[in-house]
Protein backbone atom coordinates (compact mmCIF):
# COMPACT_ATOMS: atom_id res chain seq x y z
CA UNK A 1 0.00 0.00 0.00
CA UNK A 2 1.36 3.44 -0.99
CA UNK A 3 2.09 5.65 1.98
CA UNK A 4 1.45 9.33 1.24
CA UNK A 5 3.92 11.91 2.61
CA UNK A 6 2.06 13.93 5.23
CA UNK A 7 4.06 17.16 5.02
CA UNK A 8 3.44 17.93 1.31
CA UNK A 9 -0.21 16.98 1.80
CA UNK A 10 -0.61 19.49 4.64
CA UNK A 11 1.09 22.18 2.56
CA UNK A 12 -1.18 21.50 -0.42
CA UNK A 13 -4.27 21.84 1.75
CA UNK A 14 -2.95 25.09 3.22
CA UNK A 15 -2.18 26.52 -0.22
CA UNK A 16 -5.60 25.64 -1.63
CA UNK A 17 -7.32 27.01 1.46
CA UNK A 18 -5.50 30.35 1.52
CA UNK A 19 -5.82 30.81 -2.25
CA UNK A 20 -9.61 30.40 -2.22
CA UNK A 21 -10.25 32.30 1.01
CA UNK A 22 -7.79 35.03 0.02
CA UNK A 23 -9.32 35.40 -3.43
CA UNK A 24 -12.75 35.93 -1.90
CA UNK A 25 -11.72 38.08 1.06
CA UNK A 26 -9.08 40.20 -0.69
CA UNK A 27 -10.93 41.03 -3.89
CA UNK A 28 -9.37 38.62 -6.36
CA UNK A 29 -5.84 38.49 -4.97
CA UNK A 30 -4.10 35.15 -5.44
CA UNK A 31 -1.86 34.65 -2.42
CA UNK A 32 -0.37 31.22 -3.20
CA UNK A 33 0.82 31.57 -6.79
CA UNK A 34 2.03 34.54 -8.75
CA UNK A 35 0.64 33.51 -12.16
CA UNK A 36 -2.96 34.26 -11.29
CA UNK A 37 -2.09 37.81 -10.29
CA UNK A 38 -0.73 38.55 -13.77
CA UNK A 39 -4.15 37.61 -15.14
CA UNK A 40 -6.25 39.49 -12.57
CA UNK A 41 -3.94 42.53 -12.77
CA UNK A 42 -4.44 42.71 -16.53
CA UNK A 43 -8.21 42.46 -16.09
CA UNK A 44 -8.21 45.10 -13.34
CA UNK A 45 -6.21 47.54 -15.47
CA UNK A 46 -8.37 47.07 -18.57
CA UNK A 47 -11.67 47.33 -16.70
CA UNK A 48 -10.33 49.95 -14.25
CA UNK A 49 -11.58 47.96 -11.29
CA UNK A 50 -10.22 48.15 -7.76
CA UNK A 51 -7.48 45.96 -6.37
CA UNK A 52 -4.66 46.95 -8.69
CA UNK A 53 -2.40 48.04 -5.81
CA UNK A 54 -2.29 44.63 -4.15
CA UNK A 55 -1.99 42.79 -7.47
CA UNK A 56 0.91 45.00 -8.60
CA UNK A 57 2.70 44.62 -5.26
CA UNK A 58 2.14 40.86 -5.07
CA UNK A 59 4.50 40.11 -7.96
CA UNK A 60 7.66 41.91 -6.70
CA UNK A 61 6.89 40.90 -3.10
CA UNK A 62 6.67 37.25 -4.12
CA UNK A 63 9.96 37.46 -6.04
CA UNK A 64 11.77 39.34 -3.25
CA UNK A 65 10.66 36.82 -0.61
CA UNK A 66 11.91 33.86 -2.67
CA UNK A 67 15.32 35.56 -3.01
CA UNK A 68 15.42 36.34 0.72
CA UNK A 69 14.41 32.79 1.60
CA UNK A 70 17.30 31.46 -0.47
CA UNK A 71 19.77 33.86 1.15
CA UNK A 72 18.45 32.97 4.60
CA UNK A 73 18.92 29.31 3.72
CA UNK A 74 22.62 29.92 3.06
CA UNK A 75 22.98 32.04 6.20
CA UNK A 76 21.42 29.38 8.41
CA UNK A 77 23.63 26.70 6.87
CA UNK A 78 26.75 28.76 7.55
CA UNK A 79 25.67 29.24 11.17
CA UNK A 80 24.90 25.55 11.60
CA UNK A 81 21.24 26.27 12.31
CA UNK A 82 18.29 24.09 11.19
CA UNK A 83 17.14 25.44 7.84
CA UNK A 84 13.79 23.78 7.17
CA UNK A 85 12.59 24.09 10.76
CA UNK A 86 13.43 27.81 10.81
CA UNK A 87 11.71 28.52 7.50
CA UNK A 88 8.58 26.67 8.58
CA UNK A 89 8.59 28.64 11.83
CA UNK A 90 8.79 31.93 9.88
CA UNK A 91 5.85 30.85 7.72
CA UNK A 92 3.87 29.91 10.83
CA UNK A 93 4.51 33.33 12.40
CA UNK A 94 3.49 35.08 9.19
CA UNK A 95 0.21 33.15 9.02
CA UNK A 96 -0.53 33.89 12.68
CA UNK A 97 0.04 37.61 12.10
CA UNK A 98 -1.96 37.59 8.86
CA UNK A 99 -4.90 35.74 10.40
CA UNK A 100 -4.92 38.05 13.42
CA UNK A 101 -4.84 41.20 11.27
CA UNK A 102 -7.60 39.83 9.03
CA UNK A 103 -9.70 39.18 12.13
CA UNK A 104 -9.04 42.69 13.52
CA UNK A 105 -9.17 44.73 10.31
CA UNK A 106 -11.62 42.74 8.21
CA UNK A 107 -13.88 42.27 6.48
CA UNK A 108 -12.42 44.30 3.63
CA UNK A 109 -14.99 46.21 1.56
CA UNK A 110 -12.29 48.17 -0.30
CA UNK A 111 -9.66 46.29 -2.31
CA UNK A 112 -7.15 49.16 -2.17
CA UNK A 113 -7.55 49.82 1.56
CA UNK A 114 -4.25 49.77 3.50
CA UNK A 115 -5.49 46.93 5.70
CA UNK A 116 -6.51 44.84 2.69
CA UNK A 117 -3.15 45.33 1.00
CA UNK A 118 -1.19 44.68 4.23
CA UNK A 119 -2.97 41.41 4.97
CA UNK A 120 -2.67 40.36 1.34
CA UNK A 121 1.08 40.98 1.28
CA UNK A 122 1.61 39.05 4.53
CA UNK A 123 -0.17 36.06 3.04
CA UNK A 124 1.73 36.43 -0.25
CA UNK A 125 4.97 36.48 1.75
CA UNK A 126 4.01 33.31 3.61
CA UNK A 127 3.11 31.48 0.42
CA UNK A 128 6.21 32.69 -1.44
CA UNK A 129 8.24 31.24 1.42
CA UNK A 130 6.31 27.96 1.15
CA UNK A 131 6.96 27.87 -2.59
CA UNK A 132 10.69 28.33 -2.04
CA UNK A 133 10.83 25.74 0.75
CA UNK A 134 8.93 23.19 -1.31
CA UNK A 135 11.11 23.72 -4.37
CA UNK A 136 14.36 23.24 -2.45
CA UNK A 137 13.55 20.84 0.39
CA UNK A 138 10.52 18.86 -0.84
CA UNK A 139 11.38 18.42 -4.50
CA UNK A 140 10.42 14.73 -4.28
CA UNK A 141 6.76 15.79 -4.00
CA UNK A 142 4.58 17.63 -6.55
CA UNK A 143 4.26 21.40 -5.99
CA UNK A 144 1.87 22.37 -3.20
CA UNK A 145 0.65 25.61 -4.78
CA UNK A 146 0.56 25.02 -8.55
CA UNK A 147 -1.63 22.30 -10.00
CA UNK A 148 -1.14 22.92 -13.74
CA UNK A 149 2.11 20.99 -14.07
CA UNK A 150 0.87 18.27 -11.72
CA UNK A 151 -2.34 17.77 -13.71
CA UNK A 152 -0.35 17.73 -16.96
CA UNK A 153 1.92 14.99 -15.60
CA UNK A 154 -1.08 12.90 -14.51
CA UNK A 155 -2.56 13.11 -18.01
CA UNK A 156 0.79 12.22 -19.61
CA UNK A 157 1.13 9.20 -17.33
CA UNK A 158 -2.41 8.06 -18.11
CA UNK A 159 -1.67 8.35 -21.84
CA UNK A 160 1.49 6.25 -21.37
CA UNK A 161 -0.51 3.58 -19.53
CA UNK A 162 -3.17 3.47 -22.24
CA UNK A 163 -0.52 3.29 -24.94
CA UNK A 164 1.09 0.29 -23.26
CA UNK A 165 4.52 -1.18 -23.93
CA UNK A 166 5.80 -0.43 -20.41
CA UNK A 167 7.98 -2.84 -18.51
CA UNK A 168 7.14 -3.73 -14.91
CA UNK A 169 9.43 -1.11 -13.38
CA UNK A 170 8.10 1.69 -15.59
CA UNK A 171 4.49 0.69 -14.93
CA UNK A 172 5.07 0.63 -11.18
CA UNK A 173 6.71 4.08 -11.22
CA UNK A 174 3.88 5.55 -13.28
CA UNK A 175 1.18 4.02 -11.09
CA UNK A 176 2.87 5.37 -7.96
CA UNK A 177 3.21 8.85 -9.45
CA UNK A 178 -0.41 8.94 -10.63
CA UNK A 179 -1.63 8.13 -7.12
CA UNK A 180 0.69 10.64 -5.40
CA UNK A 181 -0.03 13.44 -7.84
CA UNK A 182 -3.78 12.78 -7.87
CA UNK A 183 -3.91 12.94 -4.09
CA UNK A 184 -1.97 16.22 -4.26
CA UNK A 185 -4.53 17.74 -6.65
CA UNK A 186 -7.46 16.38 -4.63
CA UNK A 187 -6.11 17.78 -1.35
CA UNK A 188 -5.48 21.18 -2.94
CA UNK A 189 -9.01 21.19 -4.35
CA UNK A 190 -10.38 20.13 -0.95
CA UNK A 191 -8.48 23.03 0.63
CA UNK A 192 -10.01 25.42 -1.91
CA UNK A 193 -13.48 24.13 -1.12
CA UNK A 194 -12.94 24.42 2.63
CA UNK A 195 -11.54 27.95 2.27
CA UNK A 196 -14.47 29.12 0.19
CA UNK A 197 -17.06 27.43 2.42
CA UNK A 198 -15.68 28.76 5.70
CA UNK A 199 -15.32 32.25 4.24
CA UNK A 200 -19.01 32.12 3.27
CA UNK A 201 -19.87 31.07 6.83
CA UNK A 202 -17.55 33.10 9.07
CA UNK A 203 -16.03 35.69 6.68
CA UNK A 204 -12.40 36.67 7.44
CA UNK A 205 -12.38 34.62 10.64
CA UNK A 206 -11.82 31.64 8.35
CA UNK A 207 -8.13 32.57 8.20
CA UNK A 208 -7.75 31.35 11.80
CA UNK A 209 -7.44 27.81 10.43
CA UNK A 210 -4.24 28.62 8.51
CA UNK A 211 -1.90 28.82 11.53
CA UNK A 212 -3.32 25.54 12.82
CA UNK A 213 -2.47 23.71 9.58
CA UNK A 214 0.93 25.39 9.44
CA UNK A 215 1.58 24.36 13.04
CA UNK A 216 0.74 20.75 12.14
CA UNK A 217 3.26 20.94 9.28
CA UNK A 218 5.88 22.39 11.62
CA UNK A 219 5.29 19.71 14.26
CA UNK A 220 5.36 16.95 11.64
CA UNK A 221 8.69 18.23 10.31
CA UNK A 222 10.04 18.39 13.87
CA UNK A 223 9.05 14.77 14.46
CA UNK A 224 10.73 13.65 11.22
CA UNK A 225 14.03 15.37 12.07
CA UNK A 226 14.33 13.79 15.53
Amino acid sequence: MLKMPKLPTLLSFNAGYIDAAGFLALHGLFTAHVTGNFVTLGAAVVYRSSGTVAKILAIPVFCAVVVCARLLHYKLENLGKPVLRTLFLVELVLLIVGAWLAWVLGPFPDADNIGTVAVGMIFVTAMALQNAVHRVHLSYAPPSTLMTGTTTQIMLDLADKWHGGLDEEQASAINSRIVRFSVNVAVFAFGCGCGALLFAIVSVKCFALLPITAALAYVHNEAKTK
